[in-house]
């Protein structure tokens, strides 16, 4: 297990990672590489999950609270969001319990991280160029919430970004950057939240609870910060330097993984 230092680190980087378009996986499985830490375990892995989940819960409890709601009032356009948030996640939860494992183990090679981590960020800097803004997260039908939703199952590869191939399945389909943002967001709570909850379990056997906390609070703080960031952000501006992020570090995880050998 690792220590509260360590633990606060990884929390960080999992917490703003999770939401900006850069990967947290990659970052996460690609920092004990660096450094040479120890594997944090499962439970750490949780705990930081259980912490993103907070920050989503924090900043959007209010339409979590209108959708559900909708259920028993008449806010039709609540409900029909809460809908396609269901469709979106489904196919994410097929694949992830489908390629559980796999993802876990043979995904984690450093050369396919640095191949996820450029090909996205070209891919998302193309859909941000080429795609208009003329779409609002009301006007995101059935058949954009499956797409976006199957496009969500690449993200078990590190480097891939749930966040980033998220959005940018959703800024290819016109939709509007800071609503793809939103969506993206939103559509991640469900997926969380059920990851986490099903490996809860876990962290009953950790060994230092005094580090699972540090990392718990560490993700949510630096999560809560990153989303409200982004979407202001994204108000304004394009995600290139986000895309650009992504290539100069596959480009450096290249060369270390080259010179390593």
């Amino acid at each position: 297990m690792i220590d509260r230092l360590h633990a606060v680190a990884l929390g960080l980087v999992q917490g703003l990672t999770e939401f900006l378009p850069v990967s947290s996986s990659a970052h996460l499985a690609l920092m004990p590489w660096l450094f040479g830490w120890p594997d944090p375990g499962l439970a750490f892995d949780v705990a930081l999950h259980l912490g993103t989940l907070a920050a989503l819960l924090a900043y959007y409890w209010r339409d979590w609270v209108e959708m559900v709601a909708s259920l028993f009032n008449r806010n039709g356009g609540q409900r029909h969001l809460l809908l396609l948030l269901i469709v979106a996640s489904i196919p994410g939860a097929v694949f992830g319990v489908l390629l559980e494992k796999r993802a876990e183990t043979t995904f984690r090679s450093p050369a396919l991280i640095a191949v996820a981590l450029a090909a996205l960020g070209v891919a998302l800097w193309w859909a941000d160029k080429h795609s208009d803004e003329s779409r609002e997260i009301g006007e995101i039908g059935l058949r954009d919430a499956i797409l976006i939703g199957l496009s969500q199952a690449l993200a078990l590869i590190p480097g891939v970004s749930r966040s980033g191939i998220t959005i940018t399945a959703a800024r290819a389909l016109g939709i509007r950057r800071q609503d793809a943002a939103n969506f993206s967001f939103l559509m991640a709570t469900p997926i969380i939240a059920g990851a986490g909850l099903l490996k809860a379990h876990e962290m009953a056997h950790a060994a230092s609870a005094g580090a699972l906390a540090a990392g718990f609070v560490a993700a949510t703080l630096a999560g809560f910060l990153a989303i409200s960031a982004l979407v202001r952000y994204v108000r304004t501006r394009s995600y290139v330097p986000f895309s650009l992020y992504r290539i100069a570090l596959a480009a450096l995880v290249i060369v270390i993984f080259a010179t390593s050998e």
